[in-house]
């Protein structure tokens, strides 16, 4: 991978993985919906895995250069 494209796609995984644990820690615990129209039981812990997720593929790019 170019490190250009690397450093691009690392930043835009950590920013969107920070932003939606961040979402979902100030949003679940006051008992607010994480996701339109989804239950909480099921929308927190996708929220949560999918943020993880995204700060792991953020690590890994960067893992790349």
């Amino acid at each position: 991978m170019e490190h250009g494209p690397a450093i691009f796609a690392a930043a835009v995984f950590l920013l969107f993985g920070a932003a939606l644990l961040a979402w979902t820690g100030a949003r679940a615990p006051r008992g607010a919906p994480v996701a339109e129209g989804v239950r909480p039981v099921v929308a927190v812990p996708l929220a949560l895995l999918a943020g993880g997720a995204s700060l792991v593929l953020g690590v890994w790019c960067l893992g790349r250069l």
